[in-house]
């Protein structure tokens, strides 16, 4: 094998390794829903959100996972515009539900 062959072959190998590492290190629009379902569903066990609260976070958070869906599937291709929209939603979300879970009213 020369050289270059070996050369080529190791790069191969590397940016396969490296390329699903890499995508596991940035979250998806779907991973980081599941995880606020989680904050969610952790804080009306707690008795830190109230039933509206929760009600209402809830509802927001499929509003959110609709407008995905539909980004996703309008062009079949979600568009960085898209995903930054996403994002942009979510981290509103996030902030939202830590609002809501501090705001000191419980059950």
């Amino acid at each position: 094998m020369t050289k270059w062959m070996q050369w080529t072959l190791t790069a191969v190998c590397a940016l396969t390794l490296a390329g699903p590492l890499s995508a596991a290190k940035a979250p998806t629009a779907r991973n980081r829903q599941v995880v606020q379902q989680k904050r969610i569903g952790q804080g009306v066990k707690s008795g830190a959100l109230t039933k509206p609260e929760a009600v209402r976070l809830e509802r927001n958070s499929a509003r959110i996972h609709r407008s995905i869906v539909k980004d996703r599937h309008d062009q079949g291709v979600f568009t960085p515009r898209e995903r930054a929209q996403a994002q942009r939603k979510l981290n509103r979300q996030s902030g939202a539900i830590a609002r809501q879970k501090h705001d000191g009213q419980s059950r």
